[in-house]
């Protein structure tokens, strides 16, 4: 529904500021340069759909590997004591922590599509404790926020968009989004604790939250106090070991655990080549509309703004250009994904504001789209802050992509 009311939205603010444009000054190009966006971004939308087919169609393919060899359960067992003390409301080894570890695990390793079965699932099982049906509950709302801030170990999907455009390294971007979703994730963790009150000082969670924490803080001060050319070896080296490495532990899980690899690969690389295809109408559409809203001058009237307003706090601009992203994340995923690939297009996939959106975009999850989807799928009514505290995750995740994307790419 938020996709359908954005579409109509870009359509109906870009042909007002057209025609404010052509009757008040007198630009008759407006028109025919919105036409012609109409047909190019069309033609982008779609060869950027089959150029993705490849890259998405491997690591589909290689998370399933993961998935069957294991890994997903070694996560979950892992994160196991921090989760019993941030779902106080939970009895303790109650049947729920199952799916919701698994829910978190799968999106922990980028699998989106066997990530939200798995989180109906656990909502269900969340509404089974809730005494008040129509009303979140407190482990739902901590549940859906820690759903929704989105912390990401592999964003496969951007590092696919990445190749199809062409970058230099896809994988570039892998530790500025790690990174990025930690910090979304430990606002949002924070926000709801405090909220419901919950201890965060345990020696348990200070364990988990404390430690990574200190040592996220420690790398970021370290890539800050480097040349930029070191920082850009070092996080391209990195990351390409730690992919590596993980492909490497789930080929040797799966053969640990008597998985075939290789019909694996296939298995799950046949539904990365199906998102692939169905995603080609979403993608022309809203791609169409973003373009149609840059070539009507209405975007760049709104970035102009902002790059207006970060001038006069004396700070650097560049970032601007990414904003978009950022403005459609909470609202569509799609609408964000083509915000980042038009980025792309108009500044160059490994530009600054290239490298920007594509941080911007694996920062957080689509915090609206989420809500609306499982709370619904148990019928609650009454989301009490869930929203408030998604969006000042959201928020965390948008201000740390933005600094670490300075300190990486700048």
């Amino acid at each position: 529904m938020a996709l359908n009311y954005i579409w109509i939205g870009f359509f109906l603010i870009a042909f007002v500021v057209a025609l404010v444009r052509l009757i008040f000054f007198g630009d008759t190009e407006v028109f025919p340069e919105m036409m012609e966006s109409t047909f190019s971004m069309a033609k982008t939308g779609f060869e950027i759909s089959l150029g993705l087919t490849g890259a998405l169609t491997l690591w589909m393919g290689i998370m399933r590997i993961g998935e069957k060899g294991g890994v997903v359960a070694v996560i979950a067992r892992g994160i196991s004591p921090l989760f019993t003390k941030i779902f106080p409301e939970i009895p303790k080894n109650h049947p729920v922590f199952g799916p919701m570890m698994m829910n978190f695990s799968m999106n922990f390793l980028g699998l989106d599509n066997a990530a939200t079965p798995l989180g109906l699932k656990t909502m269900e099982g969340l509404q089974e404790l809730n005494p008040k049906k129509d009303t979140a509950s407190n482990s739902q709302i901590m549940f859906l926020v820690l759903n929704t801030s989105g912390l990401t170990l592999i964003p496969v999907s951007i590092m696919a968009y990445r190749a199809t455009e062409g970058a230099a390294n896809p994988a570039d971007i892998f530790i500025p989004i790690l990174l990025a979703t930690y910090f979304s994730t430990l606002v949002g963790l924070i926000t709801v604790s405090i909220f419901q009150k919950i201890n965060l000082f345990n020696k348990v969670v200070l364990a988990y939250v404390g430690s990574l924490t200190v040592l996220i803080v420690a790398a970021l001060f370290y890539f800050q106090s480097i040349p930029q050319e070191q920082v850009t070896t070092i996080s391209n080296t990195v990351a390409a070991v730690i992919l590596l490495g993980i492909i490497s532990i789930f080929i040797v899980m799966a053969m640990k655990n008597k998985v075939n690899v290789y019909e694996s690969l296939i298995e799950g690389g046949k539904d990365g080549f199906n998102v692939a295809i169905k995603i080609i109408p979403y993608l022309v559409g809203i791609l169409v509309a973003i373009g149609v809203f840059r070539a009507s001058g209405a975007l760049d009237f709104i970035n102009d703004g902002f790059r207006l307003f970060f001038e006069f706090l004396g700070m650097n601009t560049d970032f601007v250009d990414a904003l978009p992203v950022a403005w459609m994340k909470p609202l569509s995923g799609s609408g964000a994904r083509a915000a980042m690939l038009e980025t792309y297009t108009n500044f160059g996939v490994d530009s600054f504001p290239g490298r920007v959106a594509s941080v911007l975009q694996g920062s957080t999850e689509t915090t609206f789209y989420v809500l609306a989807v499982y709370f619904g799928a148990v019928k609650i009514k009454n989301s009490r802050y869930a929203a408030t505290a998604g969006l000042i995750a959201d928020f965390a995740g948008v201000i740390a992509a933005i600094i670490i994307s300075y300190i990486f790419f700048y």
